[in-house]
């Protein structure tokens, strides 16, 4: 009798849960302009987290972060992440306000949390269903990248202004950007 009451209450969780995705399907649609809500969020970080193998979650940068380095990650994330994540690493872009689910804040200790190793693979291999795609690129570029996104936080106005000149992302000198 124990079993069958169990199998009963499972069923019960899951037709109540089922319906109530379906309730909130027809209030809220599936509009990418929509914030995420914190379930969504805990949802997708656990499903990110169980499809990074330990082997890369646990990998050590094995580049030096040298000003150089530095340099070098900064002008490729100008020209190729940007256009998303912002200069600051922030997001707030044009593009980024209408992807769901939005960049993160790569500043944030959502990110700043990862491991080396879990920023380096989803450079490399994106996030499914996600605007975050793979890039790939040589493992070399993806660890410099990964140094870069640690710098995001101490990013300077003059680091800022040498990104712009590369992407113009921030509108040109006494000029607003969108």
């Amino acid at each position: 009798m124990g079993k069958k009451l169990w199998g009963a209450v499972v069923g019960l969780v899951v037709v109540a849960a089922a319906g109530g995705g379906v309730v909130y399907l027809r209030v809220h649609g599936l509009s990418a302009r929509a914030k995420p809500s914190a379930l969504e969020v805990w949802v997708a970080r656990r499903v990110r987290d169980l499809a990074t193998p330990s082997s890369v979650r646990d990998a050590a940068n094995p580049v030096r972060p040298t000003e150089l380095v530095l340099a070098e990650a900064r002008d490729h994330f100008a020209d190729h992440c940007a256009v998303c994540h912002g200069n600051r690493g922030d997001g707030k872009t044009m593009l980024g306000e209408g992807m769901f689910p939005p960049p993160p804040d790569l500043r944030g200790p959502a990110t700043q949390g990862l491991t080396d190793g879990e920023i380096m693979n989803i450079i490399r291999n994106g996030i499914r269903f996600t605007g975050m795609p793979g890039f790939g690129g040589s493992d070399e570029d993806n660890w410099k990248l990964t140094h870069f996104i640690r710098h995001l936080p101490k990013l300077s106005e003059e680091e800022r202004t040498l990104m712009n000149e590369i992407n113009s992302l921030e509108g040109k000198p006494n000029e607003h950007a969108h």
